[in-house]
């Protein structure tokens, strides 16, 4: 599939995709969101992705909403505004919804949606230039679309702090509030990025899709409310393919056969 907005390329079993506006440092608009949405529901379908790594061309990982768009939803209905919030947020949840990891490669701005971007990623490697920021509110408007995987990610008491100011904080900061996993010098954002594919690759593709959707039905719940839910969860691996072979190859003293080296 060919894209106007984003760059894609596949090296193996990794998906290795980036925003490709680089002249408006890769600022959401109603196109990029629309091709967002149709790489994850592309890459969700197809059996030969077990990693996906996100980055940005260019000075910027996204900048936020393109400010020809934001001119644009000034004379939308709210109508036409809630159909337009709806596609976003569709496109944020396919991302999150990925079957396989996703990988943020941020450098540069990362703000608003951009920060979504990064809440929506399983992992997050920043180089130190990198600034996030849940800016919104600085131009009267709110981070609602992205509001649910962040606070996933960073919990009610940053998201206060950070979602009602609209302050930008650095890679760093970003690390201690667990929105970011990783942050190392711009020399050494792909060396990072790529340890973290190939630990991934070392582990069984049903296992890691299975563990994600988990992770997901369990996030919030009491250990009494999701015990069935993990019970079957593990029962149904065990007795899969992957969990079957994993075993065996453990028994064995061999590596498993999805192991990529």
């Amino acid at each position: 599939m060919s894209y106007r907005h984003l760059a894609t390329r596949r090296d193996g079993p990794v998906e290795r995709l980036q925003l490709n506006r680089p002249d408006v440092r890769n600022a959401f608009n109603e196109e990029v969101v629309g091709e967002l949405h149709a790489w994850a529901r592309a890459t969700a379908a197809d059996e030969g992705v077990r990693v996906a790594v996100l980055g940005g061309e260019g000075k910027a990982f996204c900048a936020g909403a393109d400010l020809t768009w934001m001119a644009r939803m000034r004379h939308y209905t709210e109508e036409e505004n809630l159909r337009d919030a709806r596609a976003m947020a569709a496109m944020f949840a396919a991302l999150d919804a990925l079957p396989v990891p996703l990988i943020g490669r941020v450098h540069g701005p990362a703000l608003g949606g951009g920060t979504g971007l990064a809440a929506v990623c399983d992992i997050v490697v920043a180089s130190h230039d990198a600034v996030f920021g849940f800016t919104e509110v600085r131009l009267g408007i709110m981070p609602a679309v992205i509001s649910p995987f962040a606070l996933a990610k960073i919990g009610v008491s940053a998201a206060r702090e950070l979602m009602l100011t609209g302050a930008r904080i650095p890679a760093e900061r970003a690390r201690a509030i667990g929105l970011v996993h990783a942050v190392v010098p711009a020399a050494d954002l792909d060396a990072t990025v790529e340890a973290y594919v190939a630990e991934l690759l070392l582990a069984a593709p049903s296992a890691v899709a299975a563990t994600k959707a988990l992770i997901a039905q369990v996030a919030g719940h009491r250990p009494a409310d999701v015990f069935d839910a993990t019970s079957r969860a593990i029962a149904s691996q065990r007795v899969a393919p992957d969990g079957q072979e994993g075993l065996a190859a453990f028994l064995e003293k061999r590596p498993p056969r999805w192991t990529v080296t």
